[in-house]
């Protein structure tokens, strides 16, 4: 009688045993990372310039010919990746935070940039340049007039930020004039907006 008490006693004591190895053991099997699927995944919107590196600094050829700046006033070349699916047009800005006008300062802003279009060449920021992608057009900045006007922070200043962001559209046409204010024009892109990239660089003198 106690030979099968002691039999049943540890029988029950092996099944308890197994049923609480068996949730430790699931999870040791669980920590086994995923493969990662070969296809499907979307690929990082990136903006970048073969001119300019981010958290770097404008070279004198970018700068503001005006202002008390003696520059070339070249708008940098620009290129792009990773446009998300349903991308109608493009749309790109550069904008400095720091500028002490209360409301930063606008120093390019170009839109309606062909779907089909993945760079910007050096210049394309000259209206009369004839460089930007046809049907592009290039509005009106702080300086007063459209296309690409370059960095002429105060002298002495800290240096500046100056955000370039490149928007993926989901229209064909934004719908504002070159008149129309920098506010407006920012408005509608966020209001049409995919996909935003963005990097920013530094000016100072």
């Amino acid at each position: 009688m106690t030979v099968r008490r002691n039999a049943r006693v540890f029988a029950a004591f092996a099944l308890s045993a197994a049923a609480l190895a068996a949730p430790a053991l699931a999870g040791a099997a669980g920590d086994v990372p995923a493969a990662a699927p070969a296809s499907g995944v979307a690929a990082t919107f990136r903006l970048e310039s073969p001119e300019l590196q981010p958290g770097g600094r404008f070279e004198p050829r970018h700068v503001f010919n005006g202002f008390g700046c003696t520059g070339g006033n070249v708008s940098p070349a620009l290129k792009w990746t990773g446009a998300p699916a349903g991308t109608r047009s493009f749309a790109l800005t550069v904008y400095d935070p720091d500028a002490p006008t209360g409301s930063g300062w606008w120093h390019w802003l170009i839109y309606d940039i062909p779907a089909a279009t993945a760079a910007l060449a050096a210049g394309a920021g000259d209206p009369a340049g004839g460089k930007a992608p046809p049907g592009t057009v290039q509005a009106r900045t702080d300086y007063g007039k459209p296309g690409f006007g370059g960095p002429c922070p105060p002298a002495g200043d800290k240096a500046h930020r100056y955000v370039f962001t490149l928007y993926a559209l989901k229209v064909d046409k934004l719908g504002v004039d070159t008149g129309a204010s920098a506010a407006l024009i920012g408005y509608t892109l966020n209001a049409n907006s995919i996909d935003k990239a963005s990097f920013t660089v530094y000016y100072g003198r």
